[in-house]
């Protein structure tokens, strides 16, 4: 008998396992914070033995090094990735015994990068679950243009390659078990579904549908944009990265949080937007705790720039904490917990902006007002608000200068970015409205949409 445990990364869109039989287990592409994983093994009562990469990762710090270190496993790395630390080299067709009957075979899948490789978990010489990393996802495959551009559409073509060796070699009943896929922008599409097997693939994935032209020319133009953070992280990666830090940080109090800002530091609230559009000190940003933090804070921020933390309670900083050192952002240069009251220096009204829906957009009337779409392009695409000025979320804190003149009604696909891109508008200053809604709203509420 064989387990598979699940540690799912709802943030960044990542699934890490845990799989084994009775005394010991191996871990696959493991988080930064590696004591979700300690924890897995000790409900299960085994041993890990074996830490595993598909790859060198772009869209988070693994805890692969670490996890390998702090248990004694062998730490298993593709032979092609470029590293600076001691690991076991994985080449194709490479097996490994994770328990009694249980192995783990490596088959070489390029494609999400040069070295890519999936590992066959194997019951007896049976396999029956492949953990694919970024190659064969749920419906889709890993985004082939994270490594060099130039390499792209090599790299797409050999996506196909590697999903129809799969699809061949595994029976259709085993499970594809993919790190990427979940909301992570290593992924080429998202796709609906939250299970699959190699069966299923056959007959849904495009990788294994469609020929390989019209496979690379469709996935080569659907890539969505790359969030600015993952530059750094396959140098990390490579590397080898540091264990974790998740102390608290040093308390910000008012004086302190004033003065950040007047530094021009980044001071960032982490409650829900509509707390924060009722109430906040001036010159903060707001990324929910609760949003994709790690992912739009990361994507934003000026790399290496101090931030700190402002959270309703230890919790919620502890969370914001762990979120932002999967992705790097690892000490917070300073933190405050409680109310907006607290943090105000010497007292000071706080700043609040008003939030609305497009009906409310629709009962106000565009004539007058700057409609802000924070969107992707991709998203834009499908359609938009006619005359709408078009400034994606993660590029806004560089351009604010070129939105025009006059109150700002600023929306996204349901509100979440929306709340970030007022809470910098508010912060420079302008006068704006943070729309709460989801676009499909737009055109019940008789906004004038165009559709391409």
């Amino acid at each position: 008998m064989f387990f598979i445990d699940t540690i799912e990364l709802q943030g960044l869109g990542n699934r890490h396992y845990l799989a084994g039989g009775q005394n010991t287990a191996v871990a696959v592409d493991p988080p930064r914070d590696v004591d979700q994983v300690l924890a897995a093994a000790a409900r299960r009562g085994v041993r890990i033995t074996h830490v595993v990469e598909t790859h060198v990762h772009n869209d988070y710090i693994t805890g692969g090094l670490e996890l390998a270190r702090l248990t004694g496993a062998a730490y298993l790395v593709p032979a092609g990735a470029h590293v600076s630390f001691t690991r076991v080299p994985v080449a194709d067709g490479d097996t490994v015994t994770v328990d009694d009957g249980l192995t783990l075979r490596a088959v070489a899948t390029p494609g999400h990068t040069p070295h890519h490789t999936a590992y066959v978990l194997q019951e007896n010489d049976v396999p029956v679950a492949a953990f694919t990393g970024g190659s064969l996802l749920i419906g889709t495959v890993g985004r082939p243009d994270l490594v060099e551009p130039r390499l792209t559409e090599r790299l797409a073509r050999a996506q196909h390659a590697s999903a129809h060796r799969l699809a061949a070699e595994l029976p259709d009943e085993t499970s594809v078990l993919p790190t990427h896929g979940f909301g992570s922008f290593c992924s080429s599409a998202q796709a609906e579904g939250d299970a699959t097997t190699i069966g299923r693939e056959k007959t849904v994935n495009a990788a294994l549908t469609t020929d390989v032209d019209s496979f690379v020319a469709d996935l080569l133009a659907g890539l969505d944009d790359i969030p600015a953070y993952y530059a750094h992280m396959g140098p990390a990666n490579a590397g080898g990265p540091a264990p974790v830090d998740l102390t608290p940080p040093a308390v910000a109090d008012s004086a302190s949080i004033a003065a950040r800002l007047a530094a021009g530091e980044w001071v960032v609230d982490l409650r829900n937007r509509v707390a924060f559009a009722e109430g906040h000190v001036a010159g903060t940003f707001n990324f929910e705790v609760d949003g994709q933090l790690a992912t739009y804070l990361a994507w934003m921020i000026p790399w290496g720039k101090p931030v700190t933390l402002l959270a309703e309670s230890p919790e919620q900083l502890a969370a914001a904490q762990r979120e932002l050192v999967r992705v790097g952002i690892d000490r917070p240069a300073a933190a405050a917990t409680g109310t907006p009251r607290a943090w105000a220096a010497d007292g000071g009204a706080l700043a609040s902006f008003p939030r609305s829906t497009f009906a409310g957009l629709a009962e106000n009337g565009t004539d007058g007002v700057v409609v802000l779409d924070v969107r992707r392009a991709s998203e834009r695409a499908a359609g938009y608000i006619d005359g709408s000025v078009h400034i994606p979320i993660h590029e806004l804190h560089k351009r604010l200068g070129e939105v025009p003149a006059g109150p700002v009604w600023v929306h996204c696909g349901g509100g979440m970015r929306a709340g970030i891109g007022a809470s910098l508008l508010d912060a420079a200053g302008r006068d704006v409205v943070a729309v709460d809604d989801g676009f499909d709203s737009a055109v019940a509420a008789g906004l004038p949409v165009v559709t391409a």
